[in-house]
């Protein structure tokens, strides 16, 4: 019963999430929102939907450690194993822009959520916790990069041509059952991932950063690969950017102002420090080989990094 919760929450939260991109998609095409928006902004929330629902719960249920873990997982594989798999089927170009003010962005997301989640180590406190200052803080720096989106959304862009404009009625129905599957989903996923995570012995924090964090992230690796076999590289990098910083301003900043969370530096750091040092690679890879480019050299390295990561996760 607990594998079955696993496998059938995960499911419903992909489909869901699927559902809720296709109809949030098609109503941003209505509006004419550009490829680099969509990608940043509704795409991105879509596809970021399962950690928020899936650490909510962690949350409510008392266990912050896959919550935690499973938005920093999510951040690392996003970088080391979706850009990685997607850049080794087909290198991506990747936009000024993205290079030097959403790539950046994401390493500043990573560096605030080291910063507010070291209260032992920064300020000498008894504890370390993201409290709800530090959540409302996360949730103002989401208000600011939304500012950015939009008003990147003023540029004309070309228009995401494969998404097709569905009737309205047909994309809020989406949207609701979306949302639906959705909550049912996460609920028995996060019921289901906590009883596996007891049966086979691991610390919540491990399953977390890997069973959670890469099963939430299959709506990224999908859509990045699409995208990148259709050479929409906006939509696949700023996907990816965009998630991660949905990730850390919004999601972790909506949980945390909702129930503060403990945050096991010991443990955790290591993990924070990965996320770190896959956001300046991924900054590195647009510079290094090819200037605004990703190619199957960096994708490869990213693959194996993350491939190394899950070893010493295991072992240690």
């Amino acid at each position: 019963m607990d594998y079955l919760l696993f496998v059938g929450g995960l499911v419903m939260v992909l489909t869901g999430a699927n559902w809720l991109i296709n109809g949030a998609s098609s109503i941003a095409k209505m509006f004419n929102v550009p490829d680099l928006v969509i990608g940043l902004t509704v795409v991105a929330l879509g596809t970021s939907s399962p950690e928020l629902i899936a650490n909510y719960f962690a949350v409510m249920d008392g266990k912050p450690d896959i919550a935690i873990g499973g938005i920093m997982g999510s951040n690392i594989a996003n970088v080391l194993l979706i850009l990685g798999v997607t850049t080794i089927i087909y290198p991506i170009k990747v936009q000024s822009s993205t290079v030097w003010k959403e790539i950046p962005f994401s390493l500043l997301a990573a560096l605030i959520l080291f910063i507010v989640a070291n209260d032992q180590w920064l300020d000498g406190a008894a504890e370390s916790q993201i409290s709800r200052t530090d959540g409302l803080v996360l949730l103002a720096f989401m208000v600011v990069f939304m500012v950015y989106a939009f008003e990147v959304a003023r540029k004309p862009k070309e228009l995401l041509s494969e998404i097709p404009t569905m009737p309205l009625w047909k994309s809020v129905l989406l949207l609701v059952i979306g949302l639906l599957l959705l909550f049912l989903g996460g609920k028995f996923f996060v019921d289901g991932a906590s009883a596996v995570a007891r049966s086979w012995g691991v610390s919540e924090r491990v399953i977390g950063l890997t069973i959670v964090a890469i099963g939430t992230s299959l709506p990224e690796l999908a859509t990045c690969v699409v995208a990148a076999l259709q050479k929409k590289a906006d939509i696949a990098v700023g996907n990816v950017v965009g998630s991660n910083i949905f990730n850390i301003f919004f999601i972790l900043g909506t949980i945390a102002t909702i129930k503060p969370l403990p945050f096991n530096a010991d443990a955790s750091n290591v993990d924070a420090f990965v996320m770190i040092a896959a956001s300046i690679a991924l900054f590195l890879a647009t510079r290094i080989f090819t200037r605004n480019q990703i190619g199957r050299t960096e994708g490869v390295i990213f693959a194996t990094s993350y491939a190394i990561y899950l070893i010493w996760l295991m072992i240690f």
